[in-house]
């Protein structure tokens, strides 16, 4: 019960100093309690072509439309974070939980009562000089460098659509546009000891249906390794997951690479990444009809299910990123360029469809807190049908980011 009270008059004190700093509070049982996070909104303004008309699997760009302004969300949602730490012996302990409320309803609605909260994160550690162990729900290990070494984790990006009823949550900001989004998921996962050049984390993961095969015997595993020295940072990652389909017994296995590299300091840098997949999908890992095939009856849907790996389509992207900070300046200039693709399965009609998305932003550092935020984006689909227009669409964003 103490600790339950303290933990309590720690939320209240952090709400009056969160414009201040992050709140920290030393318990007497040598526990620690700390409440941190974000809030912000951004204005944006979408203005999609009228003359498009991919409509292949994967496909992320508006056909067309009229442009549309909103407030909303960015791709990093706000969070409010709460941690408490202790060691007990020899053994370090932790409890995390990470609320990700929205600032929008979907487009063109009113009357949402309640914008959503999403519980991203629940976790405990354990850990020692062997490394740690996380259990619970956290970000994925598969691509999870890729996106937050993004430039539009701190703006829009691509806005994820402006027709009527879309958007209630974040943006897509380069989500199937340079990589694949790793989610957060239920996991156990392995890293070795922080604090060196190179961590390696291995976990498994809760197994997700892929298309027609909904029936994960073994957990799906990932790992990722990150080497660190000076100015350069480098990661690499990988994934299989097996499913099997209840009513041919057909099994397809799902695999795929990520890696990237950083080189710069804080005043210059560039970073490259990517990322290839067999069966993950163009945007939401294991999202339907992105990641499998219809047996060559349907290019967009998924029907089939009795080709086993055959029926798994490729996936695979980029992104390109400079950013550059003047000396003594507060001020930091970014610009990417990054795209994905997704290739028909073996068994199924061909097709292919690119995502691209070309985004500049500028970042001024306001107080130690504040950043605001302003960003130009400019996106398109496309696909490989002569007879078809490519859809694009262009959304500037201005923002302000509070952190605490």
């Amino acid at each position: 019960m103490k600790r339950v009270a303290l933990l309590c008059m720690g939320l209240v004190m952090g709400a009056a100093s969160a414009a201040e700093a992050q709140l920290t509070m030393q318990m007497s049982n040598g526990w620690s309690f700390t409440f941190g996070g974000n809030a912000h909104a951004f204005f944006t303004y979408e203005n999609p072509g009228d003359d498009g008309a991919t409509g292949s699997p994967g496909a992320l760009t508006p056909a067309g439309g009229l442009g549309q302004s909103r407030i909303r969300t960015g791709l990093l949602p706000a969070f409010a974070v709460f941690d408490a730490k202790g060691k007990e012996g020899a053994t370090d302990l932790g409890v995390h939980f990470g609320f990700a409320p929205q600032v929008n309803c979907a487009s063109g609605v009113h009357d949402c009562f309640g914008a959503q909260i999403d519980m991203r994160q629940v976790y405990l550690t354990v850990g020692g000089t062997w490394g740690q162990l996380l259990v619970g729900r956290e970000l994925g290990l598969f691509g999870r460098q890729n996106i937050l070494t993004d430039q539009t984790l701190f703006g829009v990006g691509a806005t994820g659509g402006s027709e009527p009823g879309t958007g209630g949550g974040t943006t897509l900001g380069r989500i199937g546009f340079g990589y694949i989004y790793p989610q957060f998921k239920a996991q156990m996962t392995y890293s070795t000891a922080a604090g060196r050049p190179f961590q390696l984390s291995i976990g498994v993961f809760e197994g997700a249906s892929n298309g027609p095969y909904t029936n994960a015997q073994l957990p799906r595993v990932e790992a990722e390794g990150v080497w660190s020295a000076g100015n350069t940072k480098v990661w690499v990652g990988g994934l299989v997951q097996n499913n099997k389909s209840p009513l041919t017994e057909e099994s397809a296995t799902a695999f795929g690479g990520s890696g990237g590299v950083r080189f710069g300091g804080s005043q210059f840098s560039l970073t490259g990444s990517g990322y290839y997949g067999i069966g993950l999908g163009t945007t939401l890992m294991f999202n339907g009809v992105d990641n499998e095939g219809g047996g060559g009856l349907n290019p967009g849907g998924a029907i089939g299910g009795t080709g086993g790996s055959d029926d798994l389509r490729t996936s695979y992207g980029f992104i390109g990123q400079v950013t550059f900070t003047p000396a003594a300046s507060k001020v930091t200039v970014a610009g990417s360029y990054g795209s994905s693709y997704l290739d028909a399965a073996d068994n199924e009609l061909d097709f292919k469809t690119e995502n691209t998305l070309v985004s500049g932003g500028i970042y001024y550092q306001a107080t130690k807190s504040l950043k605001v935020v302003g960003e130009f984006n400019y996106y398109w689909s496309d696909d490989d049908v002569d007879v078809t227009e490519k859809n694009t669409s262009w959304a500037p964003a201005f923002g302000l980011m509070l952190f605490f």
